[in-house]
């Protein structure tokens, strides 16, 4: 049991310069006993108003340096604060508010809330169990106008999609990715970085692109070049929901459509999905 969407904005000032993290936590508990569900026993629960009071006097008294520390805070808080608390996980994402800049100056107070993904993370702890940190974006939407085909797949007498060697390739990504055993990460950095390279594998270099022949191969590069440059990162998990678009004909209206004009195909939709993971990880 525990509280849901526990939401707050947390400002941190330095001179006139001031900084902004909001975010919305949810945070889960175990306990030792299920005695409250079998015997209607309260006695060992806490109230899901105390674990949201919790959540901001940690906010308050810590500040979010990254959201896996604040999730690791919230952990730790539960852990050795309840003898009565088996288990807690704590998963916490954040609006994306970035500063403003005015002709290339950044603003010392205001920001602009831009919908480029929604970073996210989860923190899980077992007593006498490992701390397992996660971490991820999500509603990630992406396009590239041409690079992409899908041809040579497998055809029978319900197939009518026909093949494509240039195509639009857009869809919503989410993607998840687990650290393993946590030590002194800087966990915006990586997150930073994990970022640039799923722009990279899904874009290509930015003066001639990179062929996609499938979802699937542009979720596999992804996947590769995160494990490739990130060390940290023992396992990802990605989710591509596509976003098919059809050429309109106007040969009705005495034109002709060269792909200029499209439309997007809002159901049904497809979506391919993997999770890739370093072998010893999978071994241990």
């Amino acid at each position: 049991y525990g509280k849901n969407t526990i939401k707050f904005l947390r400002l941190h000032r330095e001179g006139k310069k001031h900084f902004v993290k909001e975010v919305e936590v949810c945070a889960h508990l175990r306990l030792t006993s299920p005695q409250e569900y079998l015997e209607g026993n309260n006695c060992l629960v806490i109230p899901t108003d105390t674990i949201k009071n919790i959540v901001l006097v940690l906010a308050k008294k810590n500040g979010i340096p990254s959201l896996e520390e604040f999730a690791i805070d919230i952990c730790n808080h539960f852990m050795t604060t309840f003898c009565q608390v088996a288990y807690v996980k704590a998963y916490v994402q954040e609006v994306p508010w970035q500063r403003l800049h005015e002709d290339g100056v950044p603003h010392v107070h205001s920001f602009i809330c831009v919908p480029d993904g929604i970073r996210f993370c989860e923190a899980e702890q077992c007593r006498n169990g490992p701390l397992v940190v996660c971490a991820g974006i999500k509603d990630l939407k992406l396009m590239k106008a041409t690079q992409s085909g899908f041809e040579g797949f497998y055809k029978n007498e319900h197939t009518t999609l026909p093949e494509r060697h240039d195509r639009i390739l857009c869809g919503e990504l989410f993607c998840k990715w687990s650290y393993g055993e946590c030590k002194d990460f800087d966990f915006n950095c990586i997150w930073k970085k994990i970022r640039e390279c799923i722009l990279e594998a899904f874009a290509g270099p930015p003066d001639c692109g990179e062929y996609s022949p499938s979802y699937q191969k542009t979720v596999n590069c992804i996947q590769m070049l995160v494990l490739s440059r990130v060390s940290q990162v023992q396992v990802i998990e990605v989710v591509l929901n596509n976003t098919f678009y059809n050429v309109v004909d106007m040969k009705n209206l005495g034109l002709t459509n060269d792909k200029e004009v499209l439309v997007p195909v809002e159901a049904p939709y497809g979506s391919c999905a993997c999770t890739l993971g370093r072998k010893k990880f999978f071994e241990a």
